[in-house]
């Protein structure tokens, strides 16, 4: 899933985001591992935000469609102090959120908190 951002998207994350902490984006270029990080808080998070066409697909289905941006996060230093985060959206402003940590993924709500504590491999 490569292709300039989605920025209506990134727009209504940087909302969400500012609820939070402070908000700062990253510069558009196609080497960018993420589009926002939301700093002030811990752990500070490096966001990724994506559109999802299937925004209700299990987690395997978002692993093996998102796995390049799931890849860049991840070469993001993995600290205590870091969350790797997979923003999802949809056509029709529906969010889905995600937290990498290691090989293991989690769905996360809006504020980063776990939905559940199984991981999913990726």
């Amino acid at each position: 899933m490569k292709g300039r951002p989605p920025r209506r998207a990134i727009t209504d994350a940087v909302y969400l985001a500012k609820l939070r902490g402070h908000v700062q984006k990253s510069e558009n270029s196609p080497e960018r591992l993420y589009d926002i990080t939301i700093t002030g808080v811990k752990p500070i998070a490096f966001i990724r935000v994506m559109f999802a066409p299937e925004i209700l697909a299990a987690l395997p289905k978002i692993l093996q469609d998102f796995r390049e941006a799931i890849r860049l996060l991840r070469l993001i230093s993995r600290e205590t102090t870091i969350s790797l985060e997979l923003w999802l959206r949809s056509k029709h402003g529906t969010w889905r959120f995600f937290r990498i940590v290691g090989d293991d993924i989690f769905e996360i709500d809006r504020d980063g908190k776990l939905l559940e504590a199984k991981p999913t491999p990726a």
